[in-house]
């Protein structure tokens, strides 16, 4: 039995909140962007200049229209203008010229505070990420990564609040959405490596290794199918919020999409093939008992469930919660993805042993 120093446990604890955290802040996302809240809240941080957000109209603050659009612009040429610095002139150009961004939402309460918990839940999850900064630095001399690596996530998520603010300002841009995503993809990896070498300090089982690079290789190959795919489909989406303004009848909606919906459906059977192929050459290779077996069963588990809430989405004219179902889904096969990533580069147990 492995033995943890208490304050070993603590971080270890609050690093495992800290990636349910985070896979919630996913789920909370994913049911803004399926019931269009996204711009409940007008501004950043505060809702409506407030911290407890209004439940009726009466309650907004005089004025409010013009001051927040006034402030978006603001924050948008700023925006733009370090876009420039970095090289990007097109797309500030684009920014600036992009009047639709500037568009005021009527207020609708339901929205406003859809909107309002998801940002709760984003700041306790930042809390959960700060306390992995403090218990880490009992590994600060032995074990430096997670110390490094606690505190460079940190750095992340401070980065991702200020994405947040232009995501907002920028009315939902659909670029600025997809590096949001990719940057909540990148906090949920350096969780989970955290989380991993934690456990590898102490429990020696973790560190038997033989070689085995084409299993990672493999590994890697699931990985990165599912990162293009959940770029591509944050781009389908996109498509179909625009389609759904116009047209009402959502069993055409497939024929109006462009070629990213098909790129995205052929790689869906590459993901099911390469998937399969790790959970056989897995559950040959270990015990059916070791934790890389029963990762790859959860693997596997839910490319199937992916499968099937995409023929729902294509065949029952794309409802709005299966949307939120499907990206979590993605977004939790990643996750799993990766820490195998890690344990079949660390770990062998083998039938028999």
């Amino acid at each position: 039995m492995s033995i943890y120093l208490p304050a070993e446990k603590r971080f270890i604890l609050v690093n495992r909140l800290a990636i349910l955290s985070l896979l919630l802040v996913i789920v909370a996302g994913g049911v803004v962007r399926s019931t269009g809240s996204g711009m409940g809240c007008p501004d950043w941080p505060k809702c409506f200049n407030q911290y407890i957000p209004p439940t009726d109209k009466s309650q907004l603050p005089e004025g409010y229209e013009q001051t927040y659009i006034d402030s978006r612009a603001k924050k948008n040429e700023r925006f733009s203008k370090l876009l420039e610095a970095i090289g990007f002139k097109d797309l500030a150009d684009r920014i600036r010229n992009d009047k639709s961004i500037l568009i005021h939402e009527e207020f609708n309460a339901a929205k406003t505070w859809t909107e309002y918990v998801n940002r709760l839940i984003g700041v306790i999850t930042g809390v959960f990420l700060l306390l992995c900064v403090v218990f880490s630095w009992i590994y600060v001399k032995t074990h430096t990564r997670i110390f490094v690596c606690s505190v460079i996530n940190l750095f992340v998520v401070f980065l991702q609040a200020w994405l947040g603010a232009i995501v907002v300002s920028t009315n939902l841009m659909p670029w600025v959405i997809t590096v949001h995503m990719l940057l909540a993809l990148l906090i949920l990896c350096i969780s989970i490596y955290t989380y991993f070498h934690a456990r590898v300090h102490r429990e020696s089982k973790l560190l038997l290794n033989l070689d085995s690079n084409y299993v990672r290789w493999i590994c890697m190959l699931a990985l990165s199918l599912s990162v293009v795919q959940i770029v591509i489909g944050t781009d389908v989406r996109e498509q179909i919020d625009m389609i759904a303004i116009n047209e009402q009848n959502r069993s055409i909606w497939t024929t109006m999409l462009d070629h990213m919906f098909n790129w995205h459906r052929y790689l869906a059977v590459a993901v099911v093939l390469v998937n399969m192929a790790f959970f056989f050459i897995v559950r040959s290779r270990y015990a059916h008992a070791s934790e890389q077996s029963r990762w790859v069963n959860f693997a596997m588990a839910l490319v199937l469930l992916q499968l099937l809430s995409g023929f729902v989405l294509v065949y029952f004219g794309f409802p709005a919660y299966m949307q939120t179902v499907h990206l979590v889904i993605a977004c939790v096969l990643f996750a799993v993805q990766f820490y195998l990533l890690l344990l079949t580069g660390k770990t062998r147990q083998y039938i028999g042993q």
